[in-house]
């Protein structure tokens, strides 16, 4: 499976009133219902892909230390390139598909709202979170019944 995982609003919730709890390497922990949420849903063989525009502030190798620290191990991490012209998610997600073979089993997850206009084949499979609340079980629970029905018909 694909992972195509933002960060702000995802792992990190977002709340304008409270700055994130840093953890000692200088960035914000995790909510630990995100981090339970996506060790349900990642195995070892998942490709996780951040698209956060963090992605990259950090090396692959301190990515995975910081996920590390965070409670998630996750073996196999890219990221989309750099986005040096400043171009919308959707389109950042939008252009990295057209050039690269996206597996069928693929989840975007983000709390990005313009993603909502993403082509039916990709929307199908946004787990769109709360930026307040995070990634939560629900959000996957609903995607993977979601998924169980398609593959019913």
């Amino acid at each position: 499976m694909l992972v195509l995982l933002d960060i702000d609003g995802v792992m990190v919730p977002v709340k304008s009133w409270k700055a994130p709890e840093l953890m000692e390497d200088g960035f914000p922990a995790f909510s630990i219902k995100a981090v339970h949420a996506l060790q349900n849903l990642i195995s070892d063989d998942t490709i996780v892909m951040l698209t956060t525009s963090h992605k990259s502030n950090y090396s692959l190798s301190r990515w995975k230390e910081m996920f590390n620290r965070r409670g998630l191990n996750i073996k196999k991490l890219d990221s989309l390139p750099k986005n040096v012209n400043h171009i919308s998610r959707k389109d950042e997600i939008l252009k990295w598909v057209d050039l690269n073979h996206l597996q069928k089993d693929f989840v975007i997850i983000d709390d990005d709202s313009s993603l909502n206009d993403l082509p039916r084949h990709l929307k199908k499979n946004l787990v769109l979170t709360s930026s307040i609340i995070g990634l939560t079980e629900e959000n996957i629970r609903g995607h993977i019944s979601n998924k169980k029905l398609e593959h019913a018909h």
